[in-house]
């Protein structure tokens, strides 16, 4: 098992790079909403989803939850405008999911904008919104979401699961690096981001104790830190994580010393705004690897010593 103080280590560093680069997460207001209005939420929505975790699992120092509440609060209150610009995103898309799935983490925090709740309870009443053809794992996804703001899903999620690539428990050599982010996601969802191991099927669960372990090993010889970043959030969210030592040392080594973690190989060189797009998604992976992963290694030191 990977010493906590390493997995730790790596997500305080994270934070402190998102910290120092908020101005990152900034909206494109003039943006024709032709060409993606709605694309500059993502950022912002990881974000809120990842703190989340950090202040569920209450591993984080003072410092790390500091810099998480500071970084939400600015983003709710500089980038979203206090969640008016997510209400301006569901008029102009009205059946996007995006505002939704973006508002859901903030609404849990304590963060909340009345007319997207409105909108929301309006538009996942139609039928349009069951129709809307999405990939499984983001319609299991979705139906998670509308789980924990109380709405019912159309199908359920156990539903849901089956359809999925991870559900048909496939060829393990066939996974490429899209069919992994998929993986990562499906069980993202069944487990409510680490929340719930016991939200993985049995036969699910049996595969990734299998495979994911051979996958850890080509990624990190790739040196694809963001997908391993993800990779090591999975094993932290089965029911018996491995928290790879020699995986966990590899990821802590290609972080750079402000923080920032690369996506591929080496930083990437340029405009600060374009560096931020290519790196905020792993550095934000970084984080949540780090809570997840020191929380079940503190679990398991305590059990060893019970």
């Amino acid at each position: 098992m990977t010493d906590p103080r390493l997995m730790h280590t790596v997500g305080v560093r994270a934070l402190e790079w998102l910290w120092a680069h908020r101005d990152g997460f900034r909206l494109e207001t003039d943006v024709d909403p032709e060409i993606g209005f709605l694309d500059r939420f993502k950022p912002v929505g990881e974000l809120a989803l990842i703190c989340r975790v950090l202040f569920r699992e209450g591993v984080a120092g003072s410092r790390q939850a500091d810099l998480a509440r500071r970084l939400l609060d600015h983003t709710w209150r500089e980038t979203l405008d206090g969640g008016r610009m997510l209400a301006r995103g569901q008029r102009i898309e009205p059946l996007s999911p995006i505002p939704f799935e973006v508002y859901l983490p903030y609404k849990e925090l304590g963060y909340t904008e009345p007319e997207v709740e409105r909108a929301v309870r309006l538009y996942h009443r139609l039928e349009s919104w069951s129709a809307l053809e999405v990939d499984p794992n983001r319609r299991l996804g979705l139906a998670a979401f509308q789980r924990r703001f109380g709405l019912a899903p159309r199908t359920p999620e156990a539903d849901l699961a089956g359809a999925t690539w991870l559900g048909h428990t496939p060829e393990p050599w066939t996974v490429s690096g899209h069919i992994a982010y998929d993986v990562t996601h499906t069980v993202f969802h069944l487990t409510d981001w680490g929340a719930r191991p016991e939200g993985l099927p049995p036969h699910i669960a049996d595969y990734l104790a299998a495979w994911l372990p051979v996958w850890i090993d080509d990624w990190l010889d790739l040196e694809r830190w963001d997908l391993l970043g993800e990779l090591l959030v999975v094993d932290a969210c089965l029911p018996r994580p491995t928290l790879d030592e020699r995986a966990w040392t590899g990821f802590a080594a290609a972080q750079q010393a402000d923080g920032a973690m690369p996506a591929v190989r080496s930083m990437p060189d340029g405009d600060p705004d374009e560096v931020f797009d290519l790196v905020y998604h792993p550095t934000l992976v970084a984080a949540f690897a780090s809570v997840l992963a020191t929380s079940r290694a503190l679990s398991q030191l305590t059990h060893a010593t019970a």
